[in-house]
């Protein structure tokens, strides 16, 4: 019998559709894996903002990954919005359980809105519990300077910054160069298992579009890493994913504020 790639999303569900599982699964799915999931919040949002979030209780977010893991299974998981610091720990020691490895961890903290998705003493919780769990994480330079506690300048300093965020050079960095200025987009991975650094160089593109980028590109980095790629091979694979989904959904229009990429540009 032939199996799937199959991708774990353990997130907050949105009900605007361009982010959360709802992205993660669109991307999951484009990139040519099956996507399961675990839904820890919902977001009353749309394309304004986020108006209400309401966390599923922990022991609902251990089931759905127990029941998911003990039957299907899975080559890989990401981890989006966790909201607080007991599902943090939930989540953490679930995962422990099944002696999951293959993680890519999206430290979400702040929508594209402006929205605060994570509590302010989760932040802590999340640093020291789950991020050296993961094989990658992929924070935006808002969610960077968070987790260092310093600003983040100048896009020269990117390579220096992910390798600070690497938890004593365990875990791989995606750091995402979006909310810097220049018009050349050089987001950058810190390859922690070659102790390498990549710049991934992109022109920056100019959309209204572009709510759940970071859902997207960490759900890509998943399907990636459960196709069997290498860390590089994943980055530059995902890279291109998000560069792409990027541009072919920036002339579209859906609703009055930042709308979604275009997921299945290669589809339709």
């Amino acid at each position: 019998m032939k199996k799937y790639n199959r991708v774990m999303t353990i997130a907050g569900s949105d009900s605007g559709g361009g982010a959360g599982i709802q992205a993660d699964i669109k991307t999951i799915s484009a990139n040519g894996c099956f996507a399961t999931s675990a839904i820890t919040a919902i977001t009353v949002q749309n394309t304004m903002g986020v108006t209400n979030i309401n966390p599923i209780p922990t022991n609902y977010i251990r089931e759905q990954i127990s029941v998911v893991l003990s039957d299907i299974g899975t080559d890989a998981i990401k981890i989006g919005m966790l909201h607080n610091s007991e599902t943090i720990r939930a989540v953490q020691k679930v995962l422990q359980q099944f002696k999951q490895t293959n993680i890519v961890l999206d430290p979400v903290m702040v929508a594209t809105s402006g929205s605060k998705l994570l509590e302010d003493e989760a932040i802590d919780t999340l640093k020291k519990v789950l991020l050296p769990m993961a094989r990658i994480i992929t924070p935006n330079i808002p969610e960077a300077e968070l987790l260092l506690g310093e600003q983040i300048m100048e896009q020269k300093e990117l390579g220096k910054f992910a390798r600070q965020l690497s938890a004593n050079g365990t875990v791989s960095v995606f750091l995402k160069a979006g909310h810097l200025k220049d018009n050349e987009l050089i987001d950058v991975f810190y390859n922690a298992e070659t102790d390498e650094v990549l710049e991934l160089k992109s022109e920056r593109i100019y959309s209204q579009n572009t709510h759940g980028t970071g859902c997207t590109l960490s759900s890509a980095l998943a399907a990636g890493l459960a196709k069997g790629l290498s860390l590089n091979e994943t980055a530059i694979a995902a890279k291109e994913y998000i560069h792409q989904a990027i541009v072919e959904g920036a002339d579209y229009k859906i609703g009055e504020g930042h709308g979604a990429v275009k997921h299945f540009y290669n589809y339709w």
